[in-house]
């Protein structure tokens, strides 16, 4: 096809007296080259794909015979058909097929449209906003109260809307105390900077690093498949063991890396099963064609055939049990955190809140007090969790869910040799997953036998003088940390004579379980450097003042029942950690309410403990925690299916939470009494 420039004017169209002021690009598709139409000139662009006219305006092919009935029209008027000078040339008008293109002037933008466009602008700058405008728009009220404690409730809004926008990375923004509080004049550098390491953040790291072990060997995989296999196959008890094994890991290692471990099994399961319930269906589909065709030759015989409606039922509950089946795993990891001290960032959030704002309440809140709380509370949920998904995707039918039928035998068959073979490509038990589970034992074992509370510890025989105790959780976790660095994972050969060049060259010990390269890339230091900006955030309410300015402002809540007080903020604090980090929620909110209960004569414990354990709570979006956007990207789900069986959840978790508080919490934690310890905060200049 030849390339000629449309004749005419620049910028206009062969209709006499009408310019195409509307039109903006004219291109022939069938040509090399497309044509602009500018204020001055002609310029060639880039060679189209396809053949036919492509405008910026509103085009529509029409008849190719016939061409849009009256011709095309430009601002009202109508236009005549040009003639074509030369073979195969594209006029303005009309492709090589001959399709007309109506030329009707560029409009403006409907409103549907311009709101799209601003909604896209204001998407597009709002981080920017946010990070930039903010601080501008707080401004003003520093300026006109100048109080130190207002400096310091300036800061801790800022850092709140950065935490929940996350305009900037979590940890980054916990690092504006140590910036702000200086420059404000709130703190020194030297008092901000001493909160970012404490005995909390020590502990935490201690439980991170001998996670990372437990990770790098494997160590998780074997209990999940044991354990599994242990349970048995059939649709109930699977789905109770998937939740048994992620809440129990979930205790230990992180919810994120037990439930991306825990997934993929559940999901093999699955498809395997899929895959026998495909052939089951083609061999029965078979055996019903065929007796089908020697129940017609019978005298009076009738048939029945019910396959497609039955089909698609089958096929429903298919889908049904893949939802409850990938819920389980994220909702155990959520719920099985919340059983150990160290098991998620909102305890460990709470621990060093009772430190830093109550430093006198020694070891009330320790490894085996929270474990005597918590764990209860986690199994009772964790089963009412299991009844719930029952009850919503398999309807509690016991056929269905207990594996009678040939079907679900077959079922239980693949499921079980999908775990026996995946248990298999473990091999055997390795000297390193030995040593680390050891390590692990011995972690858990000093934990405990440390100040029981019921009998005397290790620690009372010689790391106790007075009211002086030298050892913590953080040092038992430091320590079996440091033997993770030490301990072999391989057997160092003794067998010196009969070596070859080779082994000789090698160096006598072997590698350590762990090495720092691994360590450095597995724990996610962002979070000791969260967990430091919500103490040093605690700290500031404390010198100056803003703690007691906002215990002042909640003692009308002295009239509210305590049992009340305790529902509604744990209500609360479950909603508002469906859209910010629970580690965030929980800095935030822990020194308000400790600052409200020391108002009201409340023990702080009463209203601290269940708001920690529903930050938690985050069962209703995928992007509420890392759990829930793992399963999600599974594809099983819709977010309609998360927001309906999560809100169910939280609602479930504010009660066992509120049930536990009210019975065995009041005797471990002594929660009807005001405690000494909650009169007087002690500030250290």
């Amino acid at each position: 096809m030849m390339d000629h420039m449309p004749p005419g004017r620049p910028g206009e169209c062969l209709c006499p007296g009408q310019p195409a002021k509307g039109w903006k690009v004219k291109r022939c598709l069938g040509s090399s080259r497309s044509w602009r139409a500018g204020a001055k000139s002609w310029s060639p662009q880039a060679p189209p794909a396809t053949a036919g006219w492509q405008s910026w305006g509103q085009a529509r092919p029409t008849d190719p015979a016939q061409g849009p009935r009256g011709g095309p029209t430009v601002g009202g008027r109508s236009c005549r058909r040009p003639p074509s000078p030369h073979p195969g040339y594209c006029g303005p008008f009309l492709s090589p097929r001959s399709l007309w293109l109506p030329l009707t002037r560029l409009s403006s933008r409907s409103p549907s449209r311009a709101m799209a466009s601003a909604l896209s602008y204001v998407s597009k700058f709002k981080s920017f906003a946010i990070l930039f405008v903010t601080p501008l728009l707080l401004l003003p009220l520093i300026i006109l109260m100048p109080a130190k404690f207002v400096r310091c409730a300036y800061v801790i809004i800022l850092m709140a809307i950065y935490w929940c926008t996350e305009v900037i990375p979590l940890a980054v923004t916990s690092l504006m105390p140590a910036l702000l509080f200086p420059l404000l004049k709130i703190l020194d550098s030297k008092q901000v900077c001493i909160q970012y390491m404490k005995d909390t953040n020590m502990l935490f790291l201690g439980g991170l690093i001998v996670a990372v072990a437990v990770e790098r060997w494997n160590l998780h995989k074997r209990i999940a498949l044991r354990t599994l296999l242990w349970v048995g196959a059939k649709p109930a008890q699977l789905m109770l063991g998937f939740m048994g094994v992620t809440a129990f890991l979930s205790m230990w290692i992180s919810n994120t890396a037990t439930t991306a471990m825990m997934v993929p099994i559940v999901e093999a399961v699955l498809q395997q099963m899929e895959a026998t319930n495909t052939a089951n269906e083609a061999g029965l589909g078979a055996l019903e064609l065929g007796d089908k065709g020697k129940a017609s030759e019978l005298p009076g015989s009738q048939v029945i055939f019910e396959g497609p409606a039955m089909g698609q039922q089958e096929n429903c509950d298919r889908k049904s049990m893949c939802k409850a089946m990938t819920l389980c795993v994220c909702y155990a990891a959520s719920i099985g955190g919340t059983a150990t001290l160290t098991g998620t960032g909102p305890n460990v959030v709470l621990l060093g809140q009772m430190h830093e704002l109550f430093p006198d309440s020694k070891d009330t809140v320790n490894f085996a007090s929270w474990f005597g709380f918590a764990f209860p509370n986690m199994v009772i949920m964790l089963l009412l969790a299991w009844l719930w998904l029952q009850c919503i995707y398999m309807g509690f039918n016991f056929k269905k869910s207990w594996g009678c039928g040939l079907e679900r035998r077959n079922n239980e068959k693949a499921a079980y040799e999908v775990l026996q073979e995946e248990y298999r490509k473990l091999g055997p038990f390795s000297f390193a997953e030995i040593n680390v589970l050891l390590c692990f034992l011995l972690l858990v074992s000093l934990w405990f036998s440390r100040d029981p509370g019921f009998m005397p510890g290790w620690l009372s025989v010689a790391w106790a003088e007075g009211e002086t105790k030298y050892a913590s959780d953080a040092t038992v976790a430091i320590f079996v940390a440091m033997l993770l660095f030490v301990v072999p994972s391989q057997k160092p050969k003794f067998n010196f004579c009969s070596q070859t060049e080779e082994e000789r060259k090698t160096p006598f010990y072997p590698p350590a379980l762990l090495n720092w390269k691994v360590t450095q890339e597995k724990v996610p230091w962002g979070i000791v450097l969260l967990l430091g900006g919500g103490f040093a955030l605690a700290k500031g309410c404390e010198a100056s003042g803003l703690s007691e300015w906002m215990g002042k402002q909640m003692e009308p809540l002295h009239a509210v029942p305590p049992a009340a007080i305790t529902l509604i903020l744990s209500l609360l604090v479950a909603v508002f950690t469906e859209c910010t980090s629970n580690v965030a929620t929980t800095t935030l909110f822990l020194p308000i309410f400790a600052s409200m209960s020391r108002s009201i004569g409340l023990n702080p414990l009463y209203v601290m403990l269940p708001c920690t354990l529903s930050a938690s709570f985050a069962f209703m979006l995928p992007v509420a925690t890392p759990p829930n956007a793992i399963v999600f990207a599974y594809g099983h789900l819709k977010v309609s299916d998360m927001v309906k069986t999560g809100l169910m959840m939280n609602i479930i978790g504010v009660f066992c939470v509120f049930l536990a508080v009210n019975t065995w919490g009041r005797v471990i934690f002594d929660l009807d009494r005001f405690p000494d310890w909650a009169n007087v905060t002690r500030i250290e200049t």
